[in-house]
């Protein structure tokens, strides 16, 4: 029987459970907020809460570590009882109904955004460095003028500096740095986690300006049988297919595969080069999940292989008679990947709370490639494992995770005739506490001790702090530090199609002669949710600084030479955005955000802007869907506008005068848009343009016209290639 309370008008109140009948125990420490409000507040000793009743919230969620949390309506005040049911996950789930594209986190201590896959269908989404087009959160640009791969950049940093893992296991990096983002399938992607600033030391020490975390789908939850096709004029053709089969209750698997390839040759600018590379793409991965809720165990296994070769380079240019001759500059680009994981959870069934996990991931990475005369080849070994302990000090608000990580990389690295083999070991452990408070105040502070063979012993501390001011209104503040090993080439494989002579200052450091990369990250952050002619948004300001204390300096401002030494003096990326979300009409969802960055190193030639990155950058974004029908029929429309400022170009003055660039570039913009229409629940067909206002780069090649010349660069990119493009495609699902 519910124990009896005093009656406010004003207050919902009442008692959580941990399950019905007469042997149900009161939960103290769970969290019970309104939806998409900020008031929130924290059950007593014995399980009783009491919340302000607010009329213009209807949704009551409550959430406890363990348990599947709950969702209730309330229109009026009232006393209630919550019986919440055991949970199979690791971590505590907010179940919510119509899930918001994307979701700002207003009670974390770090600056979160989700991406789900309502936000990836707005575009064609083809791979994840493609799923960023409509999300303002992250950058994205382009990498060089021949293999038409985008680079995504966050807080005014490359991604060499973003912590990239799919399912919190790292992911893209070392080798796979350059072209890992095309390697996971767009279809594959069931969320992707976004955070600013330093990460969780949970995840590692390499994060400096933030972390994305890639979800994939779920064999359990995830459609029987899924098909997606997609074509575009240039001649890109993609097929997905998922195929998941419930074997047991506890036990599913499925088996995911995706094809691509270009054969047709785009050359719209007549410069004499491929606009896109051809090549073909094949991605298997088979995906097993268990779980069993009554003893508390779940568990993943991923096992993937791929296979993705790109030709680039003049358009009349034939492998097989001109290869390392001068009849025709090309390169290829041919990269072989296998890479297996597991997660094993186990919850106690005695204390929810309390979990174990663990986690292991193998890859072997080979590149062979070529350009023009110059040769690298990389082959990348690695092995990653993170075992973790959760539970909590006293009750639910105060949580601790710990544990040990293991790390090796062992990289077969040549450049030409020039052996940069090496291997690189690491062990270290880490603790990380966290206070949970809905009402006022939510913090999280980390550390974590290494030990490198390459990097010495370091110390890595993270701290992530929330407060609410007022309703609605989330300020975060964070700061950490992040070290890392830059592996040059691999990051910046761009430099090999060019005539540059590539100067490596050693100065006995352990990594190419180099110092370890060392940096601190700061930021404040500001989110305020509100209701405005009975619509909502959200508006939120950032401002993060990154400080080097080392920088490995890629210096492109002698146009015959790349360079890279240690940062001698100061190097710092600042980085302010504003955003906001609103609700213009019921379904058309209006996005708006402009960022300035600041990113200054100090180089030989002095004080710099970094070139290619545009100081001013300007986003809109609209979306639209008709109401749904019984049978899920609709219509959905969406719309994306990129504004870039005038970007810095590296020096060119020396030379010849018809290959001397600006000291700037113009500002121009982006415009894509995508319509959708669903038939049923079961298929849908879409059609779309990118770049629809048709600008182009007039010289993306330098020196096209004598590509075996001192004045051949393809590394000065700051516009697309390609003018307009239109594609289409079709999703099928049973």
């Amino acid at each position: 029987m519910l124990p009896c309370f005093g009656f406010s008008q004003e207050k919902v109140e009442g008692v959580v459970f941990d399950s019905e009948g007469s042997n149900a125990l009161s939960l103290s420490g769970a969290n019970i907020y309104w939806q998409d409000s900020q008031t929130g507040v924290v059950t007593d000793f014995d399980g009783k809460f009491s919340i302000p009743y607010l009329k213009e919230f209807d949704r009551l969620i409550i959430s406890y570590v363990g348990f599947e949390s709950d969702t209730l309506t309330i229109n009026e005040p009232k006393s209630i009882r919550v019986n919440l049911n055991p949970s199979n996950e690791l971590d505590e789930v907010v179940v919510q109904q119509d899930r918001d594209a994307i979701q700002k986190a207003y009670f974390s201590p770090q600056n979160v955004i989700t991406v789900n896959s309502d936000e990836l269908l707005k575009a064609a989404c083809c791979n994840l460095a493609e799923s960023f087009e409509t999300n303002p959160a992250i950058d994205v640009n382009f990498s060089d003028g021949l293999t038409g791969t985008k680079q995504i950049q966050m807080l005014g940093l490359t991604s060499p500096y973003l912590l990239i893992t799919q399912e919190n296991i790292p992911m893209v990096r070392g080798a796979s740095q350059a072209y890992g983002l095309t390697f996971t399938p767009g279809t594959w992607i069931e969320s992707i986690q976004i955070t600013k600033g330093a990460g969780s030391v949970v995840n590692g020490y390499e994060s400096i300006s933030g972390q994305i975390n890639t979800e994939l789908v779920k064999p359990l939850t995830d459609n029987a049988v899924f098909v997606n096709g997609y074509a575009n004029q240039n001649g890109r053709y993609e097929l997905n297919t998922h195929f998941n089969k419930k074997l047991t209750d506890k036990l599913s698997t499925g088996l995911y595969i995706h094809g691509n390839t270009r054969t047709q040759k785009e050359d719209d600018n007549n410069d004499g080069f491929l606009d896109a590379p051809l090549g073909e793409q094949i991605n298997v991965m088979n995906r097993w999940q268990y779980q069993d809720v009554e003893t508390g165990f779940v568990s993943f296994l991923n096992v993937r292989f791929l296979n993705d070769e790109k030709q680039v380079g003049q358009v009349n240019f034939n492998p097989d008679t001109d290869k390392f001759t001068t009849n025709a500059w090309g390169s290829e680009i041919n990269t072989r990947r296998f890479d297996t994981s597991l997660k094993l959870g186990y919850v106690f069934p005695e204390m929810p709370f309390q979990s174990f996990g663990f986690q292991t991931a193998y890859s072997f990475h080979k590149q062979d490639s070529y350009f023009g005369f110059r040769t690298y080849d990389i082959n990348h070994e690695s092995l990653y494992s993170n075992l973790l302990f959760n539970s909590i000090i006293g009750d639910t608000r105060n949580k601790f995770k710990t544990g040990i990580t293991f790390a090796y990389d062992g990289y077969d690295e040549m450049v030409s005739a020039t052996d940069y083999s090496r291997e690189d070991t690491s062990v270290g452990a880490f603790v990380e506490y966290s206070y949970e408070n809905l009402e006022k105040v939510s913090l999280t502070a980390g550390l974590r001790v290494d030990n490198h063979n390459r990097l010495g012993t370091f110390v890595t501390p993270r701290f992530h702090i929330r407060y609410t001011p007022w309703d609605r209104g989330s300020l975060r503040g964070s700061f950490g530090r992040g070290k890392r090993a830059a592996n040059i080439f691999a990051e910046n494989q761009q430099l090999f199609a060019s005539a540059r002579q590539i100067n490596i200052a050693d100065t006995g450091g352990n990594v190419y002669g180099l110092e370890p990369e060392d940096a601190w990250n700061y930021g404040v952050s500001f989110l305020q949710g509100f209701n405005f002619l009975n619509k909502k948004g959200d508006i939120s300001l950032d401002y993060y600084i990154t400080d080097f204390k080392n920088q490995i300096v890629v210096d492109w401002e002698n146009s015959q030479e790349v360079s890279f030494y240690n940062l001698e003096g100061e190097s710092s990326a600042k980085s302010f955005q504003v955003e906001l979300n609103y609700e213009l009409l019921t379904r058309l969802n209006f996005r708006t955000s402009y960022k300035f960055y600041d990113v200054s190193t100090d180089y030989k030639s002095g004080n710099l802007q970094k070139p290619l990155q545009a100081q001013h950058r300007f986003f809109v974004n609209l979306g639209y869907e008709t109401k749904a029908k019984d049978n899920g029929a609709q219509w959905k429309f969406d719309y994306t506008l990129h504004s870039m400022g005038e970007m810095r170009l590296p020096d060119t003055s020396s030379n010849e005068v018809q290959y001397q660039l600006g000291e700037y570039s113009s500002p121009y913009n982006l415009m894509n848009a995508q319509i959708t229409k669903v038939f049923s629940k079961t298929f849908e067909m879409y059609v779309g343009g990118e770049n629809l206002s048709g600008k182009q780069q007039n010289n993306p090649v330098l020196g096209a016209n004598d590509p075996f010349g001192p004045n051949f660069d393809t590394t000065i990119v700051y516009a697309p290639i390609m003018g307009r493009m239109f594609y289409g495609g079709f999703r099928f699902k049973i």
